[in-house]
This record gives structure tokens, sequence and C-alpha cells, in this order.
């Protein structure tokens, strides 16, 4: 009886331990399980950021192409109206410089017609005393 009671003994220790066993396996499962999820979505994360940060440095590359030809086209324009600037600079000079000319041939052409004048009075005085 008494190894009856030590086989009983015995079996329930290892019933027991066995239950221990098992719910410790079932809650490393468990852990495992959860794990795995956060593991998932954590590399889920991850792809999603950097498929993000791929697309970002796309779109900073475009933006930095448009910027680019932008500036570019900015010191074009820039050229250009300087020179603009400096065509209308040698025009204004130069229309200047022509009614100057103008100037100088109205004053001419009235200096010639007083002379006209004179030369018709002085010529019409002449043939009446002749």
């Amino acid at each position: 009886m008494f190894e009856e009671v030590l086989k009983n003994r015995v079996i329930l220790i290892l019933v027991i331990l066995t239950v221990i066993f098992f719910i410790a396996t079932v809650g490393s499962c468990s852990n495992v399980h959860r794990y795995r999820v956060a593991r998932d979505k954590e590399m889920a994360t991850r792809l999603d950021l950097e498929e993000k940060m791929n697309k970002f440095m796309q779109d900073k590359t475009v933006m930095q192409d448009k910027v680019n030809s932008l500036t570019q086209g900015l010191e074009e324009e820039k050229a250009a109206d300087q020179a603009t600037k400096k065509a209308l600079l040698q025009e204004q000079l130069v229309n200047q410089s022509l009614k100057e000319e103008l100037q100088k041939v109205v004053k001419l052409k009235e200096a010639l017609e007083e002379d006209l004048k004179e030369a018709l009075v002085t010529g019409k005085v002449t043939k009446s005393k002749k």
C-alpha cells in the first residue's frame, strides 16, 4: 500500500509537472505568436516608411531639377534683360544724337530761308531800281 501511495504521489507530481509544462508551452506559444505579430507589424511599418522615403527622395530630385532649371532660366532672362537695357540705352543715345542733328538742320534751314528772303528782297529792290 505504501508503494501504491508512493506511485500515486509520483503520478500526481508528474501530472502536476506535465500541466505546468503544458501551461508554460501554451504561454510560450502565445508569446511567440505576439512577438511574430509585432515583428510583422514592424516590418510592414518599416517597408511603408522606406517606400515613403524613396518617393520623397524621388520627389526631392525632381524638385531640385525644376529649381535648377528655373534658376538657369532666370539667369538667362537676367542676361537678356541686361542686353535689352544696353540696346535701349544705345538707341536712346542714337535718338538723342539724331535730335541734335535735326535741330542743327532746322536752324540751318531757318538761316537759309532768312538769307533767301533777304536775297529776294534785295533782288526786288535792285530790279525796281533798274
